[in-house]
């Protein structure tokens, strides 16, 4: 049996330099000041948008450590320094909050542009894209509120012929396609649609994957239902199963609006469901493919943990383990040193484009309890640990 060990520094920074490591502890270090947190991005964009001269030093430090790059030719040096390690990358491109018709096609022909990649290069196992990337969101929130006007019929049909020539682009070239969650209220046209994307292109294996949420409280209930239509219907689901990404609008929106929350009472609660989709998918891994989306390690012990009870294969295509670039490293690389499939999700686009995921995972790193103190207490106990084989 394999045991896999999380807290193995050496292994988890072999990658980096010292001084990578020193600039890495230095920007954890900042993620405590709150109001830098959470008014930074924002005037860094604004600083953008007046030319001041600070994109090299964003893109030196907080852009350096959460993406590859400002295109996919400046992400292979990453994706290949990380494969060298066994770790493949998520080609990501993370260019949010533009809504036109010119930003979807080009959003469009950037996302097939990964599917390529990933389709000629070992090292991108996957493709992954958001749906709201190549559609309006109001158009996803009135499918999924089955309020759609004529004229918005036409526009979430044109939405759908994106989606599917994304999803026969990665099938073409056998390519892995993973699809994001989103917000509770677009999701449901999102399930609806990846349900028969997954009903037509998983049939002898999984292509196409759909996100589970885990911290709402309907996405065990809806995992289990999903599997018994499979089963009926005779074919196979890709699931990446995440803990969510938007619990405090999730929240407010139901307060505002006066319908019950949709997201877990706790973190025990998203924990415990986490954990049983996990079990779930892995008990019928003869009709479904997980990839499991998480820094946690607990959740990541039991994957390979179940694997190895049950004797299955280590590098088994249907079970990937997944990270965020620049976090939870001692995750990736152990289990990859292991012997375990991880891939890191690997953000690009410009600089300026990419400032709304940057302010994410600083709010994320500084939010999350304990997720700051332990990604500087191992990249310290790695430092040391250098200090005193030197």
């Amino acid at each position: 049996m394999t045991k896999v060990s999380f807290d193995n520094t050496e292994v988890a920074f072999k990658h980096k330099t010292d001084a990578e490591l020193k600039q890495a502890k230095w920007l954890f270090s900042v993620f405590n000041y709150k109001a830098l947190v959470r008014f930074g991005p924002d005037l860094t964009s604004f600083g953008l948008k007046l030319g001041l001269p600070i994109k090299g030093l964003v893109k030196k430090t907080i852009f350096k450590q959460f993406c590859g790059g400002e295109t996919i030719e400046e992400c292979n040096q990453a994706a290949e320094e990380l494969m060298n390690s066994g770790v493949g990358s998520i080609l990501d491109y993370s260019v949010e909050g533009v809504e036109d018709e010119a930003t979807f096609s080009e959003n469009l022909k950037e996302i097939k542009r990964t599917i390529i990649a990933a389709a000629t290069e070992d090292k991108y196992p996957f493709a992954v894209f958001k749906c709201t990337g190549i559609g309006k969101f109001d158009i996803f929130q009135k499918a999924s509120e089955n309020t759609l006007s004529q004229a918005d019929q036409i526009s979430l049909e044109n939405i759908k012929t994106k989606l599917y020539d994304i999803a026969q682009t990665a099938v073409d070239n056998n390519v892995r396609l993973l699809i994001d969650a989103e917000e509770t209220w677009i999701q449901p046209i999102i399930d609806e649609l990846v349900m028969e994307l997954m009903e037509k292109h998983n049939q002898d294996k999984v292509l196409i994957y759909n996100t589970l949420q885990m911290y709402r409280v309907d996405r065990l209930d809806y995992l289990n239902s999903t599997i018994a239509i499979a089963r009926q219907k005779g074919f196979q689901l890709g699931y990446k199963l995440v803990r969510g990404a938007y619990m405090e609008k999730e929240r407010e929106r139901a307060e505002d609006k006066g319908y019950p929350d949709p997201i877990q009472p706790n973190k025990e609660s998203t924990d415990r469901d986490f954990n049983a989709a996990l079990t779930e998918c892995f008990n019928n891994r003869d009709i479904v493919a997980t990839c499991l989306g998480t820094h946690n390690e607990e959740s990541s012990k039991l994957l390979a943990d179940l694997m190895n009870t049950e004797n299955v294969s280590l590098n088994d295509s249907r079970f990937w383990f997944a990270q965020l670039y620049g976090m939870s490293d001692n995750i990736s690389f152990n289990l990859a040193n292991s012997g375990y499939n991880v891939a890191k999700y690997l953000p690009y686009g410009p600089v300026s484009a990419v400032l709304p995921y940057l302010g994410r995972r600083a709010q994320e790193n500084s939010s999350v309890a304990g997720q700051v103190g332990r990604e500087m207490s191992l990249i310290v106990k790695e430092l040391r640990r250098r200090k005193t084989a030197d």
